[in-house]
């Protein structure tokens, strides 16, 4: 099963996405995987396919003409409950014909949904985390390292069904960490960036890169507090 989705940050992990390869979101993609349906991004500069999603936000459009013309909530939901009939009675230019009735025909072929459970572990918490002067954020008891650069910000977490969490600083993909039961969880490239900004910044950036390899079993103690 495909579902196309427009280029949305929440969707696509710009960072590393170009013209010719497109690569999602490390938690959307487990979440599509989850749920069952493969990932299909607009092509950048093709209305033909992105038309297709931005075509959707037009129906909402058409509800302006009802601001002002409802005094609570009942009223709205009114509106938009008849709304919905409308649409989906109405026939589509695209294939000459009600796609409720289509739905009824393809309903068979649909995938069951996955777990309740499964899908709430989903769900995005507004919790920030301060990223430490290690360049680490503190989750559960353990840390986990960022780019220096995050050094002093806020940022958000997100932990998946399959024991992994996902680094965001407003809405943007940082990083992912697997969950594991060590004190300090850190990136190699992370763990260059920080010994470069204190204990090794006299070094040069090849002699860090053979202290690491020689030393990791030395690193919780100079990463440590």
């Amino acid at each position: 099963r495909e579902i196309l989705f427009d280029n949305m940050k929440t969707v696509i992990d710009r960072s590393k996405t170009n013209f010719s390869r497109v690569e999602f979101n490390t938690t959307f993609k487990h979440f599509a995987d989850d749920a069952g349906f493969k990932p299909i991004a607009c092509r950048p500069y093709r209305p033909q396919t992105k038309g297709k999603v931005e075509a959707l936000a037009r129906l909402t459009n058409r509800l302006a003409v009802y601001n002002g013309e409802f005094e609570d909530y009942a009223d709205l939901e009114g509106i938009v409950n008849d709304f919905m009939d409308e649409i989906n009675n109405e026939i589509s230019q695209a294939i000459n014909e009600i796609p409720l009735n289509l739905l009824k025909k393809d309903k068979e072929y649909l995938k069951p949904l996955p777990s309740l459970d499964l899908l709430c572990s989903y769900v995005y918490r507004e919790k920030e985390y301060k990223v430490t002067k290690e360049s680490m954020i503190n989750y559960k008891g353990k840390k986990y390292s960022v780019p220096t650069k995050y050094i002093g910000f806020k940022v958000n977490i997100i932990e998946t069904s399959d024991g992994n969490i996902s680094i965001y600083y407003n809405q943007d993909f940082i990083i992912c960490h697997s969950l594991t039961d060590k004190k300090y969880n850190y990136k190699i490239g992370h763990m260059h960036e920080i010994l470069k900004s204190d204990a090794c910044k006299h070094l040069s950036d090849d002699q860090i890169g053979d202290f690491i390899k020689e030393n990791m079993a030395l690193m919780d103690v100079l990463l440590g507090e």
